[in-house]
């Protein structure tokens, strides 16, 4: 006799103790599944007398298995290590994911969205470009196709957002600059995505909390080059004698690795301690950021997190249906990394 009412995937993927991926997985085709997790699942749908609704399953996905994946800048190893998490787990599931990337471009950003909308898929996982999207382009999409925002936000559209929480990791990492150290100012570039503003508000609200001036420069130049930014404008305000304090705390990692390479050609010894001229820190612990010279100290986003999450969001999507719910938003905190550049 079963012990409770199921009324739906997920609500069995938590008493069963098995993952949502591996559950489609084995309703996609029960062969594809090892032979101890079959018989898991077979006990525990026999044990909560559980059927999902298979035809309802195919008609949500439109009688396709691929998942469309759009990540804004696929050169960028940050989001090429995304995708790579995005990819593996719907292979995992027995779905065929496709990637794409917008290299920073509206148009092609709507290009991709017509080309994923003639392929039907069962559903996207898309980061968009946030700023620079064409809302209603997004919009008209998201209507038709079940789609998982991750990384940046295009508020009140799409069933679901998945991403960091910035004003719990910018913070984090403001209180430390500041316990260690001279308190920083922030270096930023023009936005590109809803994560620079939310960045830059939450390092004025931290700074102002500790009783600090909240000091923001803004570097010249914008698109996806954001090494390039650092670099220039970096030697540019080290000439000029204009970052009005030692620490530096970049809006991202690929800006602070371009700042780093500046100080490296003027000559100026990065890190905490005797002999170092400036500290310099970034967030979101990109692939390289272990590997710069010296290593640099950052906020690590969960990429695992927010990929499983996403993953696991939208495949409830499309198993259980769209029940014009109002849109999700799920946030997940850094973690402090400290190395030798502050």
């Amino acid at each position: 006799m079963a012990e409770r009412k199921i009324r739906n995937m997920e609500e069995f993927a938590e008493i069963s103790g098995i993952s949502r991926p591996t559950l489609s997985k084995y309703f996609n085709d029960p062969d594809s599944v090892r032979t101890s997790t079959r018989t898991k699942i077979e006990q525990a749908l026999e044990q909560y007398d559980f059927r999902p609704n298979i035809y309802a399953m195919n008609q949500n996905r439109k009688m396709t298995k691929t998942i469309g994946v759009v990540v804004p800048y696929l050169a960028d190893p940050f989001f090429a290590e995304i995708a790579r998490n995005l990819e593996r787990q719907c292979l995992d599931a027995g779905y065929s994911p496709i990637l794409f990337s917008s290299h920073g471009e509206q148009k092609l950003e709507n290009d991709i969205l017509d080309s994923l909308r003639s392929q039907k898929p069962a559903g996207v996982l898309f980061g968009p470009l946030g700023r620079a999207s064409d809302r209603g382009a997004v919009e008209k999409f998201c209507r038709e196709v079940p789609t998982v925002f991750f990384d940046a936000n295009i508020e009140g559209v799409g069933e679901a957002f998945i991403g960091s929480d910035n004003f719990q990791s910018v913070p984090l990492i403001v209180d430390y600059l500041c316990r260690s150290g001279e308190p920083p100012c922030f270096f930023e570039m023009q936005p590109v995505n809803p994560n620079a503003n939310k960045r830059r508000k939450a390092f004025k609200q931290a700074m102002d909390r500790l009783g600090h001036e909240p000091v923001v420069i803004r570097a010249d130049g914008d698109g996806w080059g954001f090494e390039e930014v650092g670099y220039k404008e970096g030697l540019k305000l080290i000439e000029k004698r204009q970052f009005p304090s030692s620490t530096v705390l970049c809006s991202n990692d690929r800006l602070a690795i371009g700042l780093l390479a500046a100080c490296f050609e003027k000559g100026l010894r990065v890190g905490l301690g005797s002999g170092c001229a400036m500290r310099v820190a970034g967030h979101d612990d990109h692939p390289f950021s272990r590997f710069t010279c010296p290593p640099l100290t950052t906020v690590a986003q969960d990429y695992r997190a927010i990929t499983s999450k996403s993953v696991e969001t939208l495949f409830q999507l499309i198993e259980s249906g769209r029940d014009g719910a109002e849109k999700s938003e799920t946030l997940f905190e850094g973690k402090l990394v400290m190395r030798e550049s502050a």
